[in-house]
């Protein structure tokens, strides 16, 4: 694509102009704009990617408040950190955090990197994340492409090429650097996240309410609606499951931490395993799984309900039974704890609604 055809006739300063004035005006009044401060830039961007800025704003209030500083991040114990997490998804990006952090604490004495060589060496942080924070903290202009952005520009300059495709992010990170405010490029790349989000919309988008209509290409020829053009995924794996909570003669219910690495890494779930014998029932594969393979004799007991996760790429169906533990064990991998102990672990979302599910029915 040719960037100086592409941009011959767009008039750069008046956009960004109305743009930034727009959003001097109009931005919604979060928690992680009240100062620029990089390490809560930092957090709120990862806590952003895939979640909702309605979901983000309660973990993001909690988290700063229980680690206020890089230092109280670097010196955190993973689980802590994974807990204040619990609930968000996409743990890695909590542990690559973490691990991020650490090196700015040791490398670069607490002081996150106001340079592109520098930060997106850092774990966990990418193109996006490095301009967003560079630009946001320190002021300085570089691109921060992201879904929202990319289609804003796909319409604002009627460009036709797939977003569902990573060269295609290249593209419009070369037009950022040509058009981005070098004045003020926190508010610059700000607006453009907050045009996405509010005005911009994927659907339907709200182009009476533009600020910047006068310079959209896409509104101008009535194909608003057409762009970004974006190949569907294909559709995502179902995952059968059957999980059961277990209750020894104590009240102790029985918990397994899932493995390092991979799908929600390290936490904690309730015992669960995949159904592929079709020849059994969920409650004799289950009874089968916990003694064969954990040596753990279990009854059980009762069906309770089943539950539906949808991640990215799969989906879980877990049906869920609860029953009680016959007798002691020993086990490397299901360990037995208290209501309290239980409640300080970290648990990924279907797991805390199955947790759920069983109050109610005890």
């Amino acid at each position: 694509m040719n960037l100086n055809s592409l941009l011959q006739t767009f008039s750069t300063v008046d956009f960004q102009n109305d743009l930034i004035e727009w959003f001097s005006k109009e931005q919604r009044d979060l928690p992680w704009r009240k100062d620029q401060d990089p390490y809560k830039v930092w957090v709120s961007e990862i806590m952003l990617q895939q979640t909702k800025v309605d979901t983000v704003i309660p973990y993001f209030n909690s988290f700063i408040e229980q680690f206020p500083n890089i230092e109280s991040l670097a010196n955190a114990e993973e689980e802590r950190v994974l807990k204040a997490w619990e609930g968000l998804g996409y743990y890695s990006r909590a542990r690559n955090l973490q691990a991020a952090v650490r090196e700015v604490h040791e490398v670069y004495r607490g002081v996150v990197p106001n340079n592109v060589k520098d930060i997106s060496s850092l774990k966990g942080v990418g193109p996006y994340t490095t301009g967003a924070i560079l630009s946001i903290a320190y002021g300085i202009p570089e691109p921060a492409v992201d879904g929202n952005v990319m289609r804003v520009l796909s319409r604002i300059l009627l460009i036709r090429e797939d977003i569902a495709k990573p060269k295609t992010r290249k593209i419009f990170e070369e037009v950022i650097r040509e058009i981005i405010s070098k004045e003020n490029p926190s508010f610059f790349n700000q607006g453009l996240m907050e045009l996405g989000a509010i005005v911009c919309t994927p659907t339907s988008p709200s182009c009476l309410l533009c600020p910047v209509r006068e310079h959209c290409r896409a509104f101008h020829e009535g194909e608003q609606n057409e762009l970004p053009v974006k190949t569907k995924k294909k559709s995502t794996k179902q995952v059968n499951l059957v999980a059961g909570v277990f209750f020894d003669e104590k009240g102790n219910v029985l918990v397994q931490q899932r493995p390092e690495n991979g799908l929600l890494a390290k936490l904690w779930e309730f015992p669960t395993v995949e159904r592929v014998v079709e020849l059994e029932t969920p409650k004799q594969q289950l009874q089968r799984f916990m003694l064969e393979e954990n040596g753990i004799n279990v009854e059980v007991e009762d069906y309770i309900c089943d539950i539906q996760h949808v991640f990215s790429h799969l989906v879980w169906n877990i049906n869920v039974y609860v029953g009680k533990v016959n007798g002691t064990f020993e086990n490397s991998t299901i360990k037995a704890v208290s209501r309290e102990k239980q409640e300080l672990l970290p648990f990924p979302v279907s797991h805390q609604n199955i947790w759920k599910e069983v109050q109610k029915y005890k």
